[in-house]
């Protein structure tokens, strides 16, 4: 049964991508300019550049041949060349994407650390005034904007009181080797003798815009983990344990977290992969240096090949970020499988 369950999903996955990647090739024809250049990234070719091109493209057969050389090229790492720079689009997004990932990952387990146990609590007093505050703080900042949040951030915490920097990943004084991508780790395996100064700096610039990008999925962990609670505290388990008086604590540590968690635990992969876009504005407003930030370059610059690179690179993530969600719910949670089998 969880066989079959995961052969479904993988299809699904696989069907995905195939949708992607014809959206992604058609690309080249949408843009303004030659298909061709926008493809390969090269441009003002000479004549035999441009049968070379041709060729290597298969630009004088017909679509679907053209189809499968661009899979063919997608799967080898030939992402075309940059207007802009001149460089492999697949080399930018292997530099620059772990930055984005990082920023995400902290602010996931901000999300998780703070919006979890949240709603436990304002479940736990429903209707009395924790639960009052946890709601009305949660409305406050699911309908603030991001872009007027970081902005907000920025001219209390930056340019008034001076305690965080406002742009960038590390301060010029420090130059980390990258070994990994991840800033805080190269820290760690960086030989480097103001190692600890180095990373108090690379914390200082990962506050604020990890706030930022964890206030909208740490309010939807707050509702989501609030209503689960709530309706697992009205089954008749939970009554009878009651009945046999167990007080609220015993309630909620033995019998009613565990069951509970396991719809937050899905919630938790899908606001993964809303933090992947939401991360775009973040990174401009902070100039934090990831695939997003980079992205949005390339949209303001006309950079057809990096559009289409940094599509398909964050398209990809989020739908694998998707369905490993789904599949990890699943394998935590026998009654889905029973239910996406039509059982009851």
């Amino acid at each position: 049964m969880v066989l079959n369950y995961i052969l479904r999903r993988l299809g699904l996955l696989l069907f995905m991508m195939f949708t992607l990647s014809v959206f992604t090739f058609s690309l080249s024809y949408l843009f303004p300019g030659d298909p061709l250049s926008n493809l390969s990234g090269i441009s003002n070719t000479s004549f035999s550049q441009t049968s070379e091109l041709q060729e290597k493209y298969h630009f004088n057969d017909n679509y679907l041949m053209q189809y499968f050389a661009f899979i063919a090229r997608i799967v080898q790492g030939d992402w075309g060349v940059s207007f802009a720079s001149g460089d492999s689009v697949f080399t930018h997004i292997i530099e620059l994407f772990p930055a984005t990932l990082e920023l995400s990952i902290y602010a996931l387990i901000i999300s998780v650390v703070v919006g979890v146990p949240a709603g436990i609590l304002a479940a736990a007093y429903h209707r009395r005034w924790p639960d009052k505050l946890v709601n009305s703080t949660t409305l406050v900042g699911y309908s603030m904007p991001v872009f007027w949040l970081a902005l907000l951030l920025i001219m209390v915490f930056s340019l008034q009181l001076g305690w965080f920097p406002m742009s960038g990943r590390m301060g010029l004084l420090y130059e980390i080797p990258s070994q990994t991508g991840f800033i805080l780790i190269d820290i760690v395996l960086a030989d480097f003798p103001y190692s600890g100064l180095a990373m108090l700096d690379a914390l200082h610039h990962l506050t604020l815009p990890t706030i930022v990008l964890a206030m909208y999925p740490t309010t939807v962990l707050v509702r989501f983990t609030r209503e689960s609670m709530l309706h697992v505290l009205e089954q008749s388990f939970i009554k009878t344990a009651r009945a046999k008086g167990l007080n609220r604590a015993q309630l909620i540590m033995h019998h009613a977290l565990r069951n509970a968690l396991l719809p937050v635990i899905k919630q938790i992969g899908l606001q993964f992969s809303t933090l992947i876009t939401l991360a775009m504005i973040t990174e401009v407003i902070f100039s934090w240096p990831g695939v997003g930030r980079w992205l949005i370059d390339s949209i303001y610059q006309r950079d057809y090949p990096a559009i289409q690179g940094g599509l398909l690179a964050v398209s990809m993530f989020v739908i694998l970020a998707t369905i490993i969600a789904e599949l990890t719910y699943t394998l935590f949670d026998p009654l889905s499988r029973n239910q996406a089998h039509g059982k009851v």
